[in-house]
């Protein structure tokens, strides 16, 4: 390495490399889905996921045994690795999209160092529980990745409809826009347009709280509430997760933007959001841990609703929604006086 390049800060370093090498760490839909995205558009992946027996069916059969089954993927695009050290050494960018629950027990397995000299986006769509910190916040305080090494995937893009080849927006965001720009170029194709930010901070807990929305979407359903009630809630929460992001982090953003507005949308009206799903058991009568037991894939507004009002103990925004979510999944109250109770604060 010359003088002038160790001039550099690292991550230009990493983008100025004539091939940058990428990892997807988790082997669930969304990471499925990443990794359909990033061989489809012809680049070679590193795929870390845990379960050794979905990695050699993966390399049998070609298509993932308990998650988007029926989509095929370019096997030989794909490095799969069961070592979670062994794919970061291997990559310059990473895309985390380990739900939230489990991270932590994931990146634990690394030396702090070693993060530390990678970009890395974080596909994450709810707070650390360790930490009670999103995933680009965790990294930065528990594993010195500096701000600007930080990225995040955003936008309504359910795994499902990614893996049918459906339309969708994703908003690539990131302090430094040349790092967005580059994973937005890599990512965009036929099925998939992006566009970037600099809002790290608001996207990913705009990525979090859609999450308890959309659980309250659902109670609000399985109660038999109908579309007219539907629109008022939704339109109360995204004016609730304004004011969320704004105490939390305030900068210039436009709420109404996809990366918001947008997934808030789809994760609360789609037949594809198992949050959604796991509030109308809730709304029909189901206990919560029945529920929960009942879903097949991680539902990351149960523990988000945790979270949030954790970290609300410090900015004490007005959160109705939120408030009625963890009474509901966390002190037993009845699911149908609390949504009443809701009601009466909706305007």
């Amino acid at each position: 390495m010359t003088v002038l390049e160790k001039q550099l800060p690292r991550w230009k370093r990493l983008l100025e490399k004539q091939k940058l090498q990428l990892a997807v760490l988790g082997g669930g839909s969304w990471g499925t889905a990443l990794v359909k995205v990033l061989t489809d558009n012809g680049y070679a992946t590193h795929w870390y996921i845990r379960n050794e027996v979905d990695r050699v069916h993966i390399e049998k059969h070609r298509h993932h045994p308990r998650y988007l089954s029926s989509t095929r993927l370019k096997i030989r695009k794909i490095h799969l690795d069961t070592n979670i050290l062994e794919v970061v050494e291997k990559a310059d960018v990473l895309i985390i999209a380990i739900p939230s629950a489990f991270v932590e027990e994931a990146l634990k397995q690394l030396p702090k160092t070693l993060l530390a000299e990678k970009i890395v986006f974080t596909a994450v769509k709810g707070v650390v529980p360790e930490s009670m910190l999103t995933l680009g916040e965790h990294l930065n305080k528990n594993y010195n990745l500096p701000l600007n090494q930080i990225g995040v995937i955003a936008g309504p893009s359910h795994a499902e409809e990614v893996a049918l080849e459906r339309l969708c927006y994703l908003t690539i965001a990131c302090i430094e826009r040349p790092i967005a720009a580059q994973l937005a170029k890599m990512m965009k194709n036929h099925y998939i347009r992006t566009k970037v930010s600099n809002d790290i901070i608001g996207t990913e807990y705009a990525a979090m709280l859609k999450n308890i929305y959309a659980v309250a979407a659902g109670v609000a359903h399985g109660l038999n509430y109908g579309d007219n009630f539907q629109s008022v809630l939704m339109s109360n929460a995204i004016r609730e997760m304004k004011r969320f992001i704004k105490d939390v982090y305030k900068m210039k953003r436009n709420i109404n933007n996809s990366a918001y507005l947008g997934d808030l949308l789809v994760t609360g009206y789609s037949t594809f959001s198992r949050n959604r799903s796991l509030g109308t058991m809730i709304g029909k009568g189901y206990g919560v841990k029945t529920a929960l037991m009942e879903m097949n894939m991680i539902a990351e507004g149960y523990y988000a609703t945790q979270m949030a009002v954790l970290i609300n103990k410090k900015y004490r925004t007005r959160i109705p929604i939120i408030k009625a979510m963890h009474q509901i999944l966390y002190e037993g109250k009845s699911a149908r006086k609390e949504m009443h109770r809701l009601t009466k604060k909706l305007d």
